[in-house]
């Protein structure tokens, strides 16, 4: 819980310069609402097309269910598709439906599922 406070920063700034990840804010009478970070790979013998990752995205409750999500989802989709990707994708823990829910609102289906157990 308390890794953006610690490593948030740091992690953000390292990728301003980078031209495969995007760091978008979304902003609010000043203040930060939500975010969105993304990365863009080339290809490789396993999935050889170049792939964008949606690496990260919050938007505070009270600001959601007014399209900013889906403002970030798009801007995201615009930036991986002037990069090159021909495939993008997201991550969401299996028990956050809100999210499962929303990412297939904003075009991206269920294409794996991983299953783990403790050791």
């Amino acid at each position: 819980m308390g890794w953006p406070r610690e490593f948030g920063p740091e992690r953000f700034a390292a990728g301003i310069d980078d031209p495969t990840r995007l760091l978008l804010v979304a902003d609010c009478d000043g203040q930060v609402v939500g975010h969105l970070t993304g990365s863009v790979a080339e290809g490789s013998a396993m999935r050889p097309v170049k792939v964008a990752t949606l690496v990260s995205m919050y938007v505070q409750p009270t600001h959601r269910r007014g399209g900013l999500g889906a403002r970030l989802v798009a801007q995201f989709s615009a930036w991986a598709k002037e990069a090159g990707a021909e495939l993008a994708e997201v991550t969401a823990y299996s028990s956050n439906a809100d999210a499962i829910r929303f990412y297939e609102r904003n075009g991206f289906a269920s294409q794996s599922v991983t299953l783990r157990t403790a050791l």
